[in-house]
Formats: C-alpha cells, structure tokens, sequence
C-alpha cells in the first residue's frame, strides 16, 4: 500500500472483456454491495483453501471465513457471526483452523475452530487486542501481534476524562508467544521496539520480524532481524534503507525472502534473499530479471518461489530460483488474478476479477481452462458495465504512457464529455479491477479516462521514481498529453473536460486547476493542497520526505509543487470531499483550498464525511459521495438531465 492511498477509492479498480446485455442499471447502491475475496490459506496438505470474504459496505464490511474443497471442489462457509471473522490459520497438522475476531468483546481474539465439527472456542490472550497471528512449526504454541496497552485501560481513563497522550510515547506493538495448551502467555519484545511483521522459521526456535527500535523517528527504520525465543535477543539479518514488508521463511529453514525498495524508496518492489543467519548480503531476485513491483510470493520449496507481480493494468505470475532466473507462468485466464495457492495436484485456487467481473474465487486445474468456482457476486453478469480500451501514447518528452478508455456504448464517432481520473500514491495504478466512479460516469453518458502516468507500479523502478521532487511536472504534462490524444482520435470533447482523483489523484485534480482553465470540473477527494503543511501535520511523513527531503531544510520543491502557490489561477468549479478523521491527508489541506478558492472567486463546495479516514467506510457516506461525484461533472459538463 502507499503512502497516499489505495490505487483508487477502496471499492476495487477496472476487464478488458465483452459485456452482457444490460438487464439492470448501475446505481451507486449497487457499486458499493460488492463482495471481495482475499486471505486464501492453504491447509498444510494442500487440499483444502480456508479464505476471507467481506460482505459489502451496505453489511458494514463484515468478514466471514470460506472453505475450498479439493476433493470435490465445492466451497461452503465456515462462520457466520455478526461481527466477523478474519485472517485465517492451520494448524500444522490441519486438524484446527484459528482464526480473529471481535464476535464476543471490543477486543480481537484468537479463536480456534476444529474441522472435524465443532464450535470454535476462544484462546485466552488476557486483554491484548491481537493485530496478527500465527502456529509456531509444531503447533504448541501461537505467536501474535498487540500493543502492551489494553483497550480495558484506554477506554477506562477515557471515561474518566483522564486520557492525555503524551505523542510519540504510545506503547509499541509487541511480539507475543501463548502456549496452546496452558495458555499462558509471554511478551517476547518490549518497549522502545515495535514490530510490524513476522514469520515463524521453520526450525521453531526463532522468528523472523520486520521491526524497529526507533519508532519515534518518522522516518523508515523498519530493518529485518530474527529473535529466539529463549533469549528474547533481535539479531540482525538486512537493513535496507526504504520500505520493507511481505518476509517469508525458506521451507528448509536457511533463507528470508522479503520485499523491499532497490535503494531507499519510495515505496516496496523488488524480491530480496538473505540467509537467516545473516552474515551475507542481501540478494535481489528480481531488479533486473523482472524488474516489477511483487504483490505477493510463497516459497514453493527450499530453493524456489512463486512470485505475482503488477504488470501495467494486469497481474502475471513467476516461479524464481535463488540465482534470479525466471520462468513465466502466466495469467491463469483472468485480467487480475490474485491471491493464488498451488494445490496438491497441480491445480490452482486464486482470485480472479476485472473491470466488468466482480471478484470469484477461480479453480485451474492442472492441464485445462481455469473458471470461477462460486457466484459470490452475480450481478456484475447483468449489469451495463463498460469494458476499458488499454491506449498508449507519447508524453511530451517521447516517454511512452499507458492508459484505459471507458466510451459509452452506441455512439460511435461522438465526442463524449471526458473525465480523466488520477489514481492513488503517487506509487499506485490502474488496474483491470471494477471502478465504481467510471463506470457510474460511463452509465451517464461520459468517457473516463484512466493514465498511469509517471511515478506509477507496473512499469519498472525507473518508471516509478521518475516523478521524484517533481509532482505537478511531468506527471501532469502525461495527463495532458493523454487528453490531447484523445481528443485527436476523436472520443473526447475538448470544450467538456474533467478532471477528478482521490488521496494523490485529489492533489493533481487540485494542481490541474491551477495550472489550465481547460478543465471544466474537477473533483478532489482526500487531496492535498500544500506539500509543507502536509509533511507537518499527517502521520508517517517519511513518503514525502523520499520525494522532497525536509520543508524546513528545502522549502522550495514543497512550495513549487503545492496547488496553493498557484491557487490566485484557479477559476475551475471544484467538489471538495473530506473524511473528518484522516491522519493521512488531513482536513486541513481540504479546508485551505476551499478557503483559498472561495476567497477568489471559483464555485466550490466542501463536504465532510464525520468519523472517516482516508478512504470511505460508511455505506450511507460511500453512496453520497458517489451520486456527489456524478451530479457534479453531469451539471458542469452539460450531462445534466
């Protein structure tokens, strides 16, 4: 994830495939009841899948666990509570499935469901609320993630009105080992360090973490280290310099593999391998064989790994050895297939999906064509979805740009009104997923627009970093350059364009306007207005600090680069949409463009969502925002009927 957003508005992203007759019409009701599949865990044998579904915002996104069958390929659900069920975990012998959830208390628990019938039962934990969890080799034992601090104690001195918080002072999330059988429980790390990740090794003495002992520092400390259990004693394996996440045990034991920038960021993309012992270099499998960002990578044995990566608007699939040579394994017949897990006898499970088919967990068998499996989300059949045409064009250095077009159906060789939409990041992109505004702007007459323009995944680490110290720059002249092409070829209306993004999608729609009147709407939403302010006041700054360095040691890239130096310019009628409770993109930048552009004369309106953060949660705020999103470019862009 980056550090500005998901890759666009948290109800999934765009297939390049043929659409069914439309037997029913989009509305943003049904663009948010969308069910998504995710955690696919294979059991140890590798004939059964445990995995996640989230019912739609309209059920508050409650979570239930599934359950895949090999043998006869038939899924069934495994739990059903009102609060949900997540992230689930085998036992190494198959014979119990933990999993979390908050279905008795306010807190996570761990609870533990046998598969030879049964009711799952708790397994005390105290009052830790557990972030993540997982079997120690043997079984004897669960490690788990959860800050020292209980939510009994916060919400008591809330109550008495006793809650200062000293900043940068919070207890840190802890490493935790509890017995299976007694019970008990043990803090393996403590305060300074703070752990975000980890990983049995196979040897069951020791754990791999993703962690750091200067977590006050904003900045990216996290570094790979390994502790045993007896010494309670971090060693250190690999310090790289950037983001680092997604680790994962060798099956013999000897090696790490993670994820990690090539150099110190911005954000992860290239496969590292490092002996658990450490005392050797780290090793990338993949900076120059594949050069991509991996999304995720299982050790299929001691010495290979299957690897999915983003390919432009797609995923592909790798297997890799440890000298970095590559062997292409495809697609799996589905523009985004994720999640996948190899089963026993050659076959596949994953996640399959695109722009105009909600996501179904698929089956590939071993020799044949892979095909959806469950009917988790009928509708996408009946709906008048509009399948993206992929483009590429030259921007205005010859640098090449892919992007994907949405035309209404029927009007062939008409100029259409045209919204272009800037993904999340900078280090996100478009991908072949459903994306709920486009596709409601389709529905209404408009072509959209998606450029994964420079700073973009999917293209290669020079493609990605490109932008640094320069948003505003090229990155708009590829925006630009796309719309000129489009209007060249005939689909869009020069006098009808649009421009609208959230998290770094909302600071280019904010930026657009102050650098062209070409623009005859603009949406921003969760956006950013000055870099400056920005880097003071939102959580985990080190992002910005990659592209910028430091407001106070180079105040000019931040100032050149904020839509506010330019904002006397501005003249466009912008929507301005804000969750009250972002940390990542604060009110704050919302409110000073509003203000900036009241006070010079541009139509504007601000809303306020109570309670979110970045990215929407709420069914009844979700679906505002999207007919808001709609209402506004119909009226601004003569769609208005």
């Amino acid at each position: 994830m980056t550090k500005h957003g998901w890759l666009g508005w948290g109800i999934l992203g765009m297939t390049l495939g043929a659409c069914g007759a439309a037997q029913a019409q989009l509305t943003p009701e049904r663009a948010i009841a969308i069910r998504r599949i995710g955690e696919l865990e294979p059991s140890p044998d590798r004939s059964n899948v445990a995995f996640v579904v989230t019912e739609s915002p309209a059920a508050e996104s409650v979570r239930h666990l599934y359950l895949f069958r090999q043998a006869d390929q038939s899924v069934r659900q495994l739990t059903s509570s009102s609060k949900g069920e997540w992230q689930p975990a085998w036992s190494p012998d198959g014979a119990q499935l933990a999993f979390l959830s908050n279905r008795d208390s306010e807190r996570t628990r761990i609870w533990i469901l046998p598969m030879a019938g049964g009711e799952a039962m708790p397994l005390s934990v105290g009052k830790l609320s557990v972030q993540r969890m997982a079997w120690s080799p043997d079984g004897s034992q669960i490690a788990f993630l959860a800050a020292t601090a209980t939510p009994d104690s916060i919400d008591k001195r809330v109550a008495d009105r006793d809650d200062a918080r000293v900043v940068d002072r919070d207890e840190p999330t802890s490493l935790w080992v509890v017995d299976i059988k007694s019970a008990a429980v043990r803090q393996v790390t403590r305060a300074p360090w703070h752990v975000s990740e980890f990983r049995w090794v196979p040897t069951g003495d020791r754990l791999a973490l993703v962690a750091t002992d200067h977590p006050d520092t904003d900045r990216w400390t996290e570094r790979l280290w390994t502790i045993g259990l007896r010494d309670s004693l971090p060693r250190l394996v690999a310090a790289p310099t950037g983001p680092v996440g997604s680790i994962g045990a060798s099956r013999d034991g000897k090696w790490l593999a993670y994820v990690a920038a090539r150099g110190d960021g911005p954000s992860p993309h290239d496969l590292f391998v490092v002996p658990v012992a450490g005392g050797t270099p780290p090793k990338n499998l993949t900076g120059t064989s594949l050069d991509r960002p991996i999304e995720e990578h299982q050790w299929i044995s001691s010495d290979e790994l299957a690897v999915e990566v983003a390919d432009g608007f797609r995923t592909r699939h790798y297997r890799l050895d440890l000298n970095g040579r590559v062997t292409d394994t495809g697609s799996f017949g589905s523009a985004m297939a994720t999640g996948l897990v190899e089963l026993s006898n050659g076959a596949s499970v994953f996640v399959g999906e695109s722009s105009v088919r909600f996501p179904e967990l698929w089956y590939a068998p071993a020799e044949g064509i892979a095909a959806p499996i469950t009917r988790l989300n009928p509708s996408s059949d009946s709906l008048p979805l509009v399948p993206p045409t992929v483009v590429r064009y030259r921007s205005f250095d010859g640098m090449e740009i892919e992007g994907a077009v949405l035309s209404p159906g029927g009007t062939s060789g008409v100029r259409h009104p045209l919204v272009v939409m800037v993904h999340g990041g900078p280090t996100g992109n478009w991908s072949d997923r459903f994306e709920s505004w486009g596709q409601l702007l389709a529905a209404k007459g408009f072509a959209v627009f998606y450029p994964n323009i420079r700073g973009s995944t999917g293209y290669g680490w020079k493609f990605l970093t490109s932008n640094r110290a320069d948003w505003g720059g090229g990155d708009f002249k590829d925006v630009m350059a796309g719309v000129d092409y489009l209007i060249a070829q005939g689909i869009a209306d020069s006098t009808r364009l649009g421009i609208g993004g959230w998290s770094y999608g909302g600071y280019l729609a904010s930026w657009a306007i102050t650098q062209t009147t070409r623009f005859k709407a603009a949406v921003t939403d969760a956006g950013m207005s000055d870099l400056a302010t920005e880097y003071g006041t939102e959580a985990g700054p080190a992002y910005d600090e990659w592209f910028y360095g430091l407001p106070y040691e180079k105040p000019e890239g931040f100032r050149r680069s904020s839509p506010l130096t330019f904002i006397t310019r501005a003249k466009t009628p912008t929507l301005i949409l804000q969750g009250e409770a972002d940390v990542t993109d604060p009110i704050s930048q919302s409110q000073m463009l509003y203000r900036a552009l009241k006070r010079y004369g541009a139509t504007t309106e601000l809303v306020l969502y109570p309670r979110e953060g970045h990215g929407l949660r709420e069914p009844k705020h979700l679906v505002d925002r999207l007919r808001r999103v709609v209402d506004w470019f119909s009226r601004w862009l003569g769609l208005e009927r």
